[in-house]
């Protein structure tokens, strides 16, 4: 299994991107919350992940997801769906954080390239023009078509 770090620091965040440095790693960044992970998440971090040699995913916490999925997301908690992710091949890092978005830890880890789905226009990803300013790469992905944790769950609601 991977790494999960359940709560960080700048100290610690810091610590283990200094090493990942020094073995001259690619790091990328994606983020989101992963519940009910299915085959579009499986093919979208294995995209991500072949961009680079290290792929750390921020995941949001319970209390971040409720704030803007509303109050009966996340079907599964940050623990599960942490283990889960981590439990990924292309998945090195699962870091939780509890903010709206992944702004600060996106300033900390300062990835080579930052990645989110296609549904996202460049100026609307968080952290674009951070990463863009020290000449970090932002990329976007094709989402698998038909393949989202709301439509399953919608699916379940029949």
């Amino acid at each position: 299994m991977n790494t999960i770090i359940w709560k960080y620091s700048p100290s610690t965040v810091h610590s283990f991107i200094r090493t990942l440095r020094t073995n001259r790693r690619r790091i990328v960044f994606t983020n989101g919350v992963f519940d009910i992970l299915h085959y579009g998440h499986v093919d979208y971090l294995t995209k991500a992940k072949k961009l680079g040699d290290i792929l750390i995913v921020g995941l949001n916490t319970d209390s971040s997801v409720k704030k803007f999925k509303g109050k009966n997301r996340p079907i599964q908690n940050e623990k599960d769906r942490a283990l889960i992710l981590a439990a990924l091949r292309p998945v090195d890092y699962v870091i939780l954080f509890s903010e709206e978005t992944p702004e600060r830890l996106i300033k900390m880890i300062k990835p080579d390239i930052l990645v989110k789905g296609a549904d996202y226009k460049i100026s609307e990803i968080v952290g674009a023009e951070f990463v863009k300013s020290y000449g970090g790469t932002v990329k976007r992905i094709k989402l698998v078509k038909g393949r989202s944790t709301t439509g399953i769950i919608g699916k379940l609601s029949i």
